[in-house]
């Protein structure tokens, strides 16, 4: 009788050890998940904390209604320890002129092909056009400046201008868009179409009405990265829009930006509060224009 209890117990040990070994095993690689979370996260955080530590202290009604101060205004306001007077108003304006037009540009022209590249997967054109498109998110955007200064800057408006600087970023734009609506028609059932095309009706209507609608969402996705990835783009508008201490709404000529005062701020080192809170500002803009196309995507659900 003893005999076959101690059989009993061994095997039951047995049998626990492998299953004591998984959940050891599972708890290790649990903690192991938490830590390495822990190690991709914390420079965000430490860089959004360091962005509000440094930049909330300019943040107020001058800072959005105000265009950026001088020098001499600046080191008076560092001498005394005081905020330093004005804002970033031209910066705002201008970021705000050239990234609307550049999505006026943008957008239609790569929904436009990513629908033909949608409606044609097989045929060479597309092909082609796929493997430019790659070729041209991979583009540095110094380059994109460059070209935008040739074609616009030397031979349309004969100097900086707005125009050209929402051409160098329209160019940036396209390749996330073209791929992503793509793909986001891709997604859509065919039935969808062909019950659309069933009830006769015509084929640019069911583009209009059924297919863009169905696929809204991931499309917005894609106008939303492309319009956050040129939202902090410098090179390129140094070389095309050159940059303006005032308010410029005229698309013919130059025109200031965020970024663009960032980087004059930062070579004057009376400037550098204003590096912060600027940098804080674009980063709250992309966060809010994140929110309103999440937003928008799930009312059209």
């Amino acid at each position: 009788m003893d005999h076959k209890e101690n059989v009993v117990v061994e095997s039951t040990v047995n049998t626990n050890i492998p299953i004591l070994s998984r959940m050891l095993k599972n708890r290790i690689f649990y903690i192991m998940v938490i830590i390495l979370t822990a190690v991709t996260v914390s420079p965000i955080i430490l860089i959004i904390g360091k962005l509000i530590q440094k930049g909330a202290r300019q943040i107020n009604v001058s800072f959005f209604f105000e265009k950026t101060p001088d020098t001499l205004e600046a080191m008076s306001a560092v001498a005394n320890n005081e905020i330093i007077p004005g804002g970033i108003v031209n910066g705002i304006a201008g970021t705000l002129l050239m990234v609307g037009l550049a999505s006026l540009i943008a957008i239609p022209i790569g929904i436009l092909i990513g629908i033909y590249l949608y409606e044609h997967t097989t045929q060479r054109y597309a092909a082609q056009i796929r493997n430019l498109t790659d070729i041209l998110q991979g583009v540095p955007s110094i380059v994109l400046g460059l070209i935008a200064y040739i074609w616009v800057v030397k031979s349309v408006t004969n100097g900086f201008s707005a125009l050209a600087g929402s051409t160098a970023l329209a160019i940036m734009m396209l390749p996330l868009i073209i791929r992503s609506s793509e793909e986001t028609f891709k997604m859509i059932p065919n039935t969808v179409k062909e019950a659309a095309m069933a009830l006769g009706v015509p084929y640019h209507k069911v583009i209009l009405r059924v297919i863009i609608p169905t696929g809204f969402s991931g499309l917005m996705t894609g106008i939303l990265l492309s319009i956050s990835r040129i939202l902090g783009e410098t090179a390129p508008l140094m070389l095309t829009a050159l940059g303006s201490q005032m308010i410029n709404l005229n698309i013919t000529k130059p025109t200031s930006a965020v970024p663009l005062l960032i980087w004059e701020f930062y070579n004057d080192p009376n400037m550098a509060d204003l590096i912060w809170s600027s940098s804080l500002f674009l980063m709250a803009l992309i966060l809010i224009l994140n929110l309103i196309a999440k937003y928008i995507a799930a009312k059209s659900k």
